[in-house]
């Protein structure tokens, strides 16, 4: 059992950062869950100062509320210089943020240029940090699926992508959090360490097992969209992993059934933290 430390995780209620708060009490550490609902603003500093007390560690998980770029990069850019200033103070010696495989691979705007300022901003503080791109979540289709939502029929991207579970997700973030000294993330040698799952999946096809196990009497719709700034990364095989990358947890259908058994149903979207 690794000796008691004090973690941070910003976005700790969303469907990512709920793991890391999970698996980091798992491993004995303590954990501040820091969101709105625990009085924490990220954005307005409110509640960062006592939050932070003591922490070593932040785990960056947060999420914007919009996918539109100028929110996306105002949310990103207030939550990356708050973490910075007030993690200084605080005497936090490592930020640990998750971000996104391809962002990189495009100049085009929207949400992906929001996070490569994200990233920018996160590295460039006095706190030293360290970013781990991830794959898209197995529970971002069921999200996908309600935007795409027409009455019975649900449109969603035409899509090549390795997803990935966002508890696998955790666990990486998690690792590479408990060892603040180490220049690398466990099993990769990238200067911007990769996660996805286990094999490339399209999307609608996803959709389609997801629509079936839950039951729901919908069309699955593939659909290229040319006004999406992210088509072409979408369609190229953009956000697949590159050969660096750590492959694991389960594919899309084996998350699926397992996410049944133990619930009776599959997951349904949540609102980001």
């Amino acid at each position: 059992m690794p000796s008691q430390r004090r973690f941070a995780v910003a976005g700790g209620t969303g469907r990512l950062g709920r793991h890391v708060v999970e698996l980091l009490k798992a491993d004995g550490h303590d954990v501040v869950s820091m969101s709105r609902s625990s009085g924490v603003d990220v954005i307005s500093g409110q509640g960062l100062e006592e939050a932070l007390a003591g922490v070593e560690c932040i785990i960056d998980a947060a999420t914007g509320p919009s996918p539109d770029e100028n929110a996306a990069t105002a949310f990103f850019t207030a939550e990356a210089q708050n973490l910075q200033k007030f993690g200084e103070r605080a005497g936090v010696r490592l930020i640990v943020l998750v971000s996104i495989i391809g962002i990189d691979r495009s100049n085009v705007g929207g949400y992906y240029a929001a996070k490569r300022a994200h990233e920018r901003l996160t590295l460039s503080g006095p706190i030293p940090a360290r970013v781990l791109r991830a794959a898209q979540f197995h529970e971002f289709v069921p999200v996908l699926m309600e935007w795409g939502r027409r009455g019975d029929v649900v449109y969603v991207p035409k899509m090549r992508t390795q997803l990935v579970a966002a508890r696998t997700v955790a666990r990486a973030l998690v690792d590479m959090a408990a060892e603040p000294d180490s220049k690398e993330a466990p099993g990769s040698s990238t200067p911007f360490p990769e996660i996805a799952g286990p094999r490339e999946e399209n999307l609608a096809d996803c959709a389609k097992l997801f629509a079936a196990r839950r039951g729901d009497q919908v069309r699955i719709e593939e659909v290229s969209d040319p006004a999406d700034p992210h088509h072409v990364l979408y369609e190229t095989g953009g956000l697949l992993p590159g050969p660096g990358a750590v492959l694991a947890g389960p594919t899309f259908e084996e998350w699926l059934e397992s996410e049944f058994s133990v619930t009776g149903r599959p997951l349904t979207a949540a609102a980001p933290a």
